[in-house]
């Protein structure tokens, strides 16, 4: 990819594979979380009969750092497009904000009207048990019109635990932050006339050696311990500020940092360490989670404030590891490369839709759960393919799904 010549990309690399890698394997990471999330005992849209108690400390094992990593990941390559937008001298913010909402605002749309309702639906369906039991779950009051009750948020449909809010966007609350995120980037470019982009020196100044480990997890210990426990993470945009300072951290240090070749040799150094971090933060933190897993469970507050700093060590070493593994050895491109990085983005748009319809109408079966495990993998990575596929053929209508036309016979841009 070619790149506006600015001062402080010079020297800079004019694309990272390595992290072109890292967000493909970190959306398929995502994919199979979400068929986890179908058996372990954790609340989700549909569930299976076979609940699997032990899948929870496997869960643990990406849960506090797979969506910041998509968010920094994110970030850098707006970075690399930012950069490519930007000509004799002008910042190209107005030209990325317009390239971001093309790319990302149609399938957001898409989805929350067309992709995501079918997951409130068989949501609906199986709660139906439980609010008004019905001879026939798929046809009675709660189900009765639903797509017109769902678009026009007057289905009423309540419970104990409160009432289902429609339209939404459920798993794409990623697309709705990454587009306001990456609009305000761009209102930051244009008012700083770019050199908002030098704040990247001043990360690379105090990033320098085993900093580049202890100051990310001092941050993220701070605003666990300030905002955490007094902002639950809601996907709701506009009272989800912890949410925010943790993601819109990592997409603004994805963005300053993607062209610092001095921060990613410190990856590279530090990765072994920060491997070793990660898995005794992980160890500490899924042994604690599983044995305070109870509604009731009241650890003491002196633990439950030193686990904000094991969670924080968590997120970042994690974090640090991948992307120090991922720059000493994934730096290359080729053809799988160009496929998944445009595919992975109609991947996340569809899976979690196919893994509720398909899922719940596996449990109907009662097959074994290794049978039904199995198919649901299986179906949920072909209806992906399938819907990449189709997408890539649709010209301009392949947009609904986050492709752009002819956009697999290019090398891949930001997404």
């Amino acid at each position: 990819m070619s790149s506006a010549p600015l001062p402080d990309a010079a020297s800079g690399p004019l694309r990272r594979y390595d992290l072109d890698w890292i967000r493909v394997g970190a959306f398929m990471l995502l994919i199979l979380y979400h068929v986890g999330m179908f058996y372990v005992p954790w609340e989700w849209h549909v569930k299976s009969s076979h609940e699997v108690a032990a899948l929870e400390p496997v869960m643990q094992l990406t849960n506090p750092w797979r969506l910041t990593l998509l968010f920094l990941v994110s970030g850098a390559a707006t970075r690399f497009l930012a950069d490519s937008l930007a000509r004799d001298g002008r910042t190209g913010a107005g030209r990325l904000a317009g390239s971001r909402t093309l790319r990302l605002l149609p399938p957001l749309l898409f989805a929350m009207f067309v992709v995501v309702p079918p997951q409130s639906y068989y949501e609906i369906v199986e709660a139906v048990g439980r609010l008004a039991p019905q001879a026939d779950a798929y046809r009675n009051a709660f189900t009765a019109d639903f797509w017109v009750r769902y678009a026009t948020a007057s289905g009423n449909w309540c419970g104990p635990d409160g009432c289902l809010t429609t339209p939404t966007w459920n798993h794409m609350w990623f697309v709705a932050y990454l587009l306001v995120y990456s609009l305000i980037l761009a209102a930051l470019l244009a008012l700083s006339s770019g050199r908002f982009r030098a704040l990247g020196v001043l990360l690379e100044r105090g990033l320098k050696g085993w900093g580049l480990l202890i100051w990310p997890i001092v941050f993220l210990a701070a605003i666990r311990w300030g905002l955490a426990y007094r902002f639950e993470i809601t996907h709701d945009l506009v009272e989800d500020w912890y949410n925010h300072a943790l993601s819109f951290s990592a997409f603004l240090f994805g963005f300053l940092t993607a062209r610092s070749e001095s921060l990613r040799q410190g990856f590279i150094r530090l990765r072994w360490p920060a491997l070793l971090i990660a898995l005794a933060a992980w160890a500490a933190w899924a042994a604690y989670a599983w044995e305070y897993r109870a509604e009731d469970a009241m650890p003491a507050e002196a633990l439950r404030r030193a686990m904000r700093i094991v969670y924080a060590a968590d997120q970042w070493a994690f974090i640090a590891a991948i992307l120090g593994f991922g720059a000493r050895h994934l730096n290359h491109g080729g053809p799988v490369l160009r496929y998944l990085t445009v595919g992975v983005f109609p991947f996340y748009i569809v899976h979690q839709t196919v893994i509720v319809v398909v899922g719940h109408h596996l449990a109907q079966l009662h097959l074994p759960l290794a049978a039904e495990a199995g198919l649901l993998i299986a179906a949920t990575l072909a209806l992906c393919f399938l819907a990449y596929e189709v997408a890539r053929r649709s010209g301009w209508f392949g947009l609904l799904l986050g492709v752009r036309p002819q956009a697999a016979k290019r090398p891949p841009r930001a997404a």
